[in-house]
């Protein structure tokens, strides 16, 4: 009889075991940072929550869009860093209903001679802390205790150019100008760069995107707090294959 209820008590165990490992394999990735985030850097653990809801699928945007034109300043030192943040890069990403939606931008745009250009999209949240510090000012840099759209995969940095030349249209500022004069509310510019910016963003809203204020190239989707941070490399995203 003890013999019996040993084994019984044993295969109890292994059976607990067997239903805690996914989540003792999850837990891994779910330690809270100084600001009490949690901000995923594992790859398996993005995978999982990609198995529970496929809309925060990482996606390719040049495997989604191949026309796109990518100017991924980061990559660079033409920045307000003067300094490469990111490595090398031929694509970036974004979560799939934010790329889905940047296609219907691009196929809307394209009876008017028009297209867009990329300056950002997808940014791993350490480069956030980084570009942080330089600025300490959220109305152009995301505050790191609260973490930024791109981080999320659902922000993009753009502007729009003519499709035959791949000329930058004229929107009163370049990328990256932290002033008055790069706000959606900043009116005091010639009536041809109000008209391009306001065509980006009606263009952009249409299809669910949301502009920030003091940006006139910043579009994200509302919903950011369904999507974690990340803090994945890109050289990881590309070899999930999305």
């Amino acid at each position: 009889m003890n013999k019996i209820v040993h084994q019984l008590q044993i295969k109890a165990i292994y059976g607990i075991v067997f239903l805690l490992t996914p989540i003792a394999v999850l837990s891994q990735d779910t330690v809270l940072n100084k600001y009490g985030l949690w901000v995923i850097h594992d790859v398996k653990t993005l995978q999982q929550t990609i198995l529970k809801d496929a809309a925060k699928q990482m996606v390719d945007i040049k495997k989604q869009i191949p026309a796109m034109v990518l100017d991924l300043r980061y990559s660079t030192t033409n920045n307000f860093m003067h300094q490469k943040l990111y490595p090398q890069l031929h694509t970036t990403f974004l979560r799939k209903p934010a790329a889905d939606a940047l296609l219907k931008v691009m196929q809307a745009l394209q009876p008017l001679g028009l297209s867009i250009k990329i300056f950002d999209a997808y940014r791993p949240y350490s480069i956030t802390e980084k570009m942080w510090e330089p600025v300490k000012d959220d109305r152009y840099a995301a505050d790191p205790k609260k973490g930024s759209g791109h981080n999320r995969g659902i922000a993009v940095d753009l502007t729009l150019i003519d499709t035959k030349t791949g000329k930058e249209l004229a929107m009163g500022t370049g990328f990256d100008n932290f002033s008055d004069t790069a706000h959606h509310a900043f009116t005091h510019l010639p009536e041809a760069v109000l008209k391009n910016r306001l065509l980006l963003k009606n263009t952009m809203e249409q299809f669910g995107f949301k502009a920030l204020d003091t940006e006139w190239w910043h579009y994200s989707l509302p919903d950011a707090a369904k999507y974690e941070l990340l803090d994945v490399e890109f050289g990881k995203l590309k070899g999930m294959g999305n």
